[in-house]
């Protein structure tokens, strides 16, 4: 597309107006409700991520915030302090059991070996679900909570919150205007380091007291305690039956408005080139290929996306596009056939070559509150734009990225339809065992 003609660049802005204005965000819904419409909300988790989802959700005059469960009641002293009336709980299924008649949501922001177990749970009462990213640890996971939130009809939404801001919305409307022409291959990036190579301590230390340990481990095998951070609560990401490696806890938020933009569906095959994951730790330096069917917005019929962590990053050819600017922190390259656009996580998208888009006015496009859509959504039936119709399959393909990372220097090919790899050993990943007293009908 060139930019010199007066008429293509009315042609581009007018693309871009109708491609924010369908971009979904709160509306002046949630002002318009009648003071007797109030959504009744629990959280389970109390701390970190879990503070955050509850004060951006209970910030709304219509939302009361009933209970919150938390397995570390040292962890609740904030929400004790802010939230007086709220009642605390130490079990999750406690408090459903209690006060399921009385709530129409709850956020889980919890580790991810129990973001299953906890939300079936709560789908299966009729709740109305904001569940943090991933949506789940593994893929047969995220398909029954997929299909379990279409066949319940329930609001649903996942904890990617800068899918509605500016820029991310601003990167979908320049790649649907074509301003980069059409996409050939992605590459995105993120520098965290959510493994480790080192073996399991062969410890067992004293359980704190205020934390029920064995409540924590939920889903998973019984096993030792093992303190100082090594689980709870800052490192149980690195652990594979609890965490998902850095893929798990970024790979979401930076892949979103890659899926967004280009409207990716299941991949076809996916390629690790990195190392293994030892029995009990995820590797460091993931470097992991994708290639998905292609679609309006790709160039050819397959698109490539591939993913570095930590100390990798993408190849000199392909930094080379930025024209001697610094490689962001974390981000996006979307290679085109008319340019190329760079996707900070998160700020304004930057386009090269320079001497090309310097002087072009980028789309006001307007950004919206994440946990806002989600309370609008369920006080009004509006559109969340990371409900789980759209948030499964996206989590379906940073989730293969796991398994695909247990067998490197293999090329595994998808059937989607069928939750199934064509290499029967890596199929074994796809669903585990639950212990025994665990899991939701739906999952079991």
């Amino acid at each position: 597309m060139k930019f010199n003609s007066s008429l293509n660049r009315r042609a581009f802005l007018k693309t871009l107006g109708a491609a924010a204005a369908t971009a979904p965000f709160v509306t002046r819904g949630l002002m318009a409700q009648s003071p007797n419409s109030i959504l009744h909300h629990a959280s389970f988790g109390s701390s970190g991520m879990a503070w955050s989802d509850i004060n951006e959700i209970a910030k709304f005059k219509n939302v009361r915030l009933v209970a919150v469960a938390d397995v570390d009641l040292r962890l609740t002293k904030g929400v004790r302090n802010k939230f007086p009336r709220a009642r605390i709980y130490q079990d999750w299924r406690e408090l459903l059991d209690r006060e399921g008649k009385h709530l129409d949501s709850v956020n889980v922001t919890i580790p991810d070996h129990m973001h299953a177990d906890a939300e079936m749970t709560a789908m299966n009462l009729g709740k109305n679900i904001y569940g943090q990213k991933p949506m789940a640890h593994d893929l047969y996971e995220v398909r029954r909570l997929t299909h379990a939130a279409k066949e319940k009809r329930l609001v649903t939404q996942m904890g990617i919150q800068i899918q509605a801001s500016q820029d991310y919305r601003c990167a979908t409307a320049l790649v649907h205007a074509a301003v980069i022409g059409k996409v050939k291959e992605v590459h995105s990036w993120c520098p965290k380091s959510w493994g480790d190579p080192s073996p399991r301590p062969d410890r067992s230390d004293p359980i704190p007291k205020g934390f029920e340990w064995n409540k924590w481990l939920g889903v998973c095998q019984p096993r030792p305690f093992i303190g100082h951070g090594y689980y709870h609560q800052a490192n149980w990401r690195k652990r594979i039956d609890f965490g998902t490696g850095t893929f798990g806890d970024m790979g979401c938020h930076i892949f979103d408005p890659v899926f967004t933009s280009l409207k990716l569906t299941a991949p076809i095959s996916i390629r690790s080139e990195g190392l293994p994951p030892n029995k009990w730790n995820w590797a460091l330096n993931s470097l992991i290929h994708y290639v998905f069917p292609g679609t309006p917005y790709t160039a050819e019929d397959t698109v490539r996306l591939t993913w570095y962590d930590g100390d990798q990053k993408p190849p000199a050819e392909i930094r080379a596009l930025l024209e001697g600017d610094d490689l962001p922190n974390t981000g996006s390259i979307f290679v085109g056939t008319e340019g190329t656009m760079v996707l900070p996580h998160w700020a304004r998208p930057m386009l090269y070559p320079d001497r090309k888009f310097r002087d072009m006015k980028y789309p006001q496009v307007k950004g919206g509150d994440h946990w806002g859509a989600f309370v609008e959504a369920c006080l009004t039936g509006s559109p969340t734009g990371a409900n789980y119709g759209y948030a499964g399959p996206l989590t379906e393909s940073v989730i293969m990225g796991c398994v695909a990372c247990r067998f490197p220097k293999t090329t595994l090919k998808w059937d989607a339809p069928n939750l199934r790899f064509d290499l029967s050993e890596a199929n074994q990943f796809i669903r585990r065992t639950y212990r025994e007293g665990w899991g939701a009908p739906g999952l079991v």
